[in-house]
């Protein structure tokens, strides 16, 4: 009777310390800039005749380019964009939400032509913190004689923002999964794939969180019930690295990455 009490107590203490184990993908993580691999499907800008347009942009970008607010529609995070052309090298943007800017680029065509630099800047997030950046494109294919030099074809090669554009934390309770940013986005997800309420983005407005085994995420973002994102990521054996790929819907693209434990 006595070995049967204990061998009841060891299977309880057993339960009791599998339930209070850390999940693996409890804690902060940060996304290594260095690590991405970038779709080989390209931007395609056009700059001519005093108009700018993105050909790749979701939804498609056409407006004058003469620094004036110009109004465009299907983006969730602006209403208005003005396009100012400095010379046939520079190029600066603002976005605006409610006569408020939202972001800004500076878009720099070096001498040869052949690589674009973008300084961007973020101050639309619910933190209230404007985020940092920049990246840099190579050239695929030019743009039409006449054109902006920035007109063409480009291919992300290397990009990088600020901590807190790159860092997330999750938290894992029982069979519901917290994620916060420092940025202002979060949500509490159960793990059957029950859509719930994404906060502090306008472009998703809700989530789907599974768990695919033991060390495999699977987000599924939308907006208005309409799948735009997948995110799939996957912890290493040492907990300290996570594999993602991120699933385009939009664009059509997917972009895989490595993230690191802080």
């Amino acid at each position: 009777m006595k070995n049967l009490f204990f061998a009841g107590l060891l299977a309880l203490l057993l339960v009791s310390v599998g339930a209070m184990a850390q999940s693996p993908f409890d804690g902060t993580w940060k996304w290594d800039p260095s690590s991405v691999q970038w779709p080989e499907k390209p931007d395609v800008f056009l700059l001519q005749n005093g108009m700018y347009e993105c050909k790749t942009c979701m939804p498609p970008v056409n407006v004058k380019a003469d620094g004036t607010d110009q109004k465009v529609t299907g983006d969730p995070y602006s209403d208005t964009l003005s396009v100012k052309v400095i010379d046939d090298h520079n190029v600066e943007s603002t976005n605006k939400k409610g006569g408020k800017v939202v972001g800004t680029a500076k878009m720099s065509v070096s001498s040869d032509g052949n690589t674009l630099t973008v300084n961007w800047t973020d101050s639309g997030q619910p933190s209230g913190e404007t985020q940092t950046g920049t990246y840099t494109q190579k050239r695929v294919a030019k743009g039409p004689a006449g054109g902006n030099l920035m007109s063409g074809s480009w291919h992300t090669d290397k990009w990088n923002a600020s901590a807190d554009a790159l860092t997330w934390t999750y938290k894992m309770n029982g069979n519901e999964l917290a994620m916060t940013s420092p940025t202002g986005q979060s949500y509490n997800a159960k793990l059957d794939g029950t859509d719930t309420p994404f906060k502090g983005d306008p472009g998703v407005t809700s989530v789907s969180v599974k768990k695919l085994g033991q060390d495999t995420l699977e987000e599924t973002r939308k907006r208005d019930g309409k799948v735009i994102y997948i995110f799939k990521q996957t912890v290493s054996a040492d907990g300290k690295t996570m594999k993602w790929i991120f699933d385009d819907k939009l664009q059509g693209t997917t972009i895989k990455g490595a993230a690191q434990k802080q």
